[in-house]
């Protein structure tokens, strides 16, 4: 029982929180990984020129840089997949759905500290659509980063409850 390890006036009434996250919205997040990772190649091709600069690396440095593109891109589609599949198994409060929900909020929440903290984004192409484009995906980012950590601290909450 959490009342154990943390005094009782710490502990909020479950039935008083009332929250959750809509189950539309975990789907809404689901497909907008999806889309981060079908866009990716373009963003990399043709927003940065990212293939132009691989080629200045040893050949290894490319493979491992191609390598990693992949796992990024992977990791988007597999979690968008997880979220449009398994919606109600991303908010039971069970374990596995605390260690779930804090992998990919924990992913996305350093994307977003990563892409504010160390990418130059004036070296982004001055053109409308690219600056659009910049905002959207980083709405995503955010919105991904945000959603799942709210899960990851509802599950985690509720599996405390449960304890």
């Amino acid at each position: 029982m959490l009342s154990r390890y943390v005094p009782f006036w710490v502990i909020p009434r479950y039935d008083s929180m009332k929250f959750n996250i809509p189950s539309w919205m975990i789907i809404t997040v689901g497909i907008g990984q999806i889309f981060t990772a079908i866009i990716y190649p373009y963003i990399r091709h043709v927003v940065f020129d990212w293939y132009n600069d691989i080629k200045k690396l040893k050949p290894l440095n490319q493979e491992i840089a191609k390598t990693y593109g992949r796992y990024i891109q992977g990791l988007n589609f597999a979690f968008g997949v997880i979220a449009i599949v398994f919606t109600s198994d991303l908010k039971n409060g069970t374990g596995l759905a605390v260690a779930l929900t804090g992998l990919i909020g924990a992913y996305w929440v350093g994307k977003v500290i990563t892409q504010f903290s160390y990418y130059p984004m004036y070296e982004i192409p001055k053109k409308l659509i690219f600056k659009l484009g910049e905002i959207c995906m980083n709405t995503l980012f955010i919105s991904f980063a945000v959603i799942f950590s709210l899960l990851f601290v509802h599950n985690l909450y509720e599996y405390l409850l449960s304890k």
